[in-house]
């Protein structure tokens, strides 16, 4: 059971994490004018990048173990989930990171702007699947015999 409650924990923590960036932290950045947002936007990638990954990492072994040891699909659906923010992230988010983190950006440009809106976007898909994910652990911890 300390298996499958700490895969929960690391996954409820990234999707509380990954939803307060998009409905919080993303829009506050953009209030701040575009060549702000970007300054901010960029230490603060790199440090929500450690913590996240770690978190998606661990919740997915978790999730595994969880699954090997009960042999419950929900484990190993929820896993699969909260583990696909890893590829997103690395193939479908990654180009528009590496664009925001160049010192060739302009960040007074229409293009940093249109590049901040594309990575909320992108990242509300990592926030959706760490959300289902953790919806589906809760249901499995409430059907635990």
């Amino acid at each position: 059971m300390i298996a499958e409650i700490l895969a929960t924990l690391a996954c409820g923590i990234f999707a509380g994490a990954a939803i307060y960036v998009n409905l919080v932290e993303q829009p506050a950045r953009l209030s701040c004018g575009i060549a702000a947002a970007i300054v901010e936007w960029r230490p603060s990638y790199r440090r929500g990048a450690v913590m996240q990954g770690s978190l998606a990492v661990i919740g997915t072994a978790l999730a595994l173990v969880s699954w090997w040891i009960t042999r419950d699909s929900a484990w190993m659906i929820g896993g699969l989930l909260v583990f696909a923010v890893v590829p997103f992230t690395l193939i479908v988010i990654f180009p528009t990171n590496k664009k925001l983190q160049s010192n060739e950006l302009d960040v007074t440009s229409a293009e940093a702007e249109r590049l901040l809106v594309v990575w909320n976007k992108l990242h509300a898909v990592r926030s959706a699947l760490s959300l289902l994910a953790f919806l589906i652990f809760l249901l499995a911890l409430t059907h635990q015999r």
